[in-house]
């Protein structure tokens, strides 16, 4: 009885070893100079066609080893993985124990602790631990290393441009026909306000009037009106046909009289004086219009 349950035993146990996996691992090295190439190998035997799952490719060894390559072998009754690995700092590393799932059974393989030095020597020769890679790289990447380099040049340009442009456009409207004759319009009221009438200093008031009026034809005709003698200027006037023979006469008069007044060979009375302003003024305030039929005569 008691050796019929001794050979029962046996046969189970026999059966048992018979549908069991056996799960190994070992590392090449437990010494690794840096950069030096060691290898960690799993194996599983009496696999019987069953499933191994495990980390995926180059994700099963902790991020301080970089994976060289991680190669597979399967076969119905062994299961290989072979793993090549570096490590580039010195210190001590630790490889884990891994769960390999069997068939629906979860298995762990062994730790390893690897210790990794520097072997160079004072006065030896640096070469690379490993060849450079060649990689060829088309329009996208390119784009992608300097892209923000080119919107930053081009962001920068945009912004030249759009303060020139600015710049231009003030500019333009600073010296606009219109402008310029509401400014010499305020000019003329800031005289009107010196009471050079009301004092009878016609002399100090003409030569006020004609300094502005001398200015306004130089900025809004761009006639030289503020360095020519009035007999030049009006020569001036007449040849260019920009302002109209109307305003023409107006400046010559005032101009004539102007002269006539500083040299004191004529002495205006108030109602000369009130004249003369008005007519600058409307002259003034028509030099748009001379502006506008210039434009049309010239096709500008």
């Amino acid at each position: 009885m008691i050796l019929k349950k001794s050979v029962f035993f046996v046969i189970i146990l026999l059966g048992f070893m018979v549908q069991s996996q056996t799960l190994g691992s070992k590392v090449d090295k437990e010494t690794l100079a840096l950069g030096e190439v060691g290898t960690y190998t799993v194996y599983i035997s009496g696999l019987q066609g069953k499933v191994v799952n495990s980390a995926p490719e180059n994700e099963l060894l902790p991020f301080h080893f970089e994976e060289i390559s991680d190669s597979v072998a399967v076969s119905a009754e062994r299961y290989e993985r072979i793993i090549q690995f570096a490590v580039f700092e010195e210190g001590t590393y630790t490889i884990p124990a891994f769960e390999f799932n069997i068939g629906g059974s979860v298995q762990r393989t062994v730790p390893y602790e690897l210790k990794v030095v520097n072997t160079a020597q004072k006065g030896d020769e640096i070469n690379d631990i490993r060849k450079n890679k060649e990689v060829t790289l088309d329009a996208v990447d390119y784009w992608d290393m300097y892209k923000w380099y080119i919107i930053g040049v081009l962001a920068l340009l945009i912004l030249i441009i759009t303060i020139i442009l600015v710049r231009r456009y003030l500019a333009a409207r600073k010296t606009s026909p219109k402008v310029m004759t509401n400014r010499t319009i305020r000019e003329l009221e800031e005289l009107r306000k010196k009471k050079f009438i009301e004092r009878g200093d016609y002399r100090s008031y003409y030569v006020e009037l004609i300094d502005i009026t001398r200015k306004f034809i130089s900025r809004q005709y761009a006639i030289p009106a503020d360095v020519l003698l009035t007999d030049d200027l009006i020569e001036v006037m007449k040849r260019s046909n920009s302002i109209s023979p109307e305003n023409e006469v107006i400046v010559e008069n005032v101009f004539l009289r102007g002269d006539l007044v500083k040299f004191a060979k004529t002495f205006p009375d108030r109602e000369m004086m009130e004249k003369d302003f008005n007519d600058i003024r409307e002259f003034v305030k028509r030099s748009s219009h001379d502006l506008e039929t210039e434009q049309l005569r010239s096709g500008v």
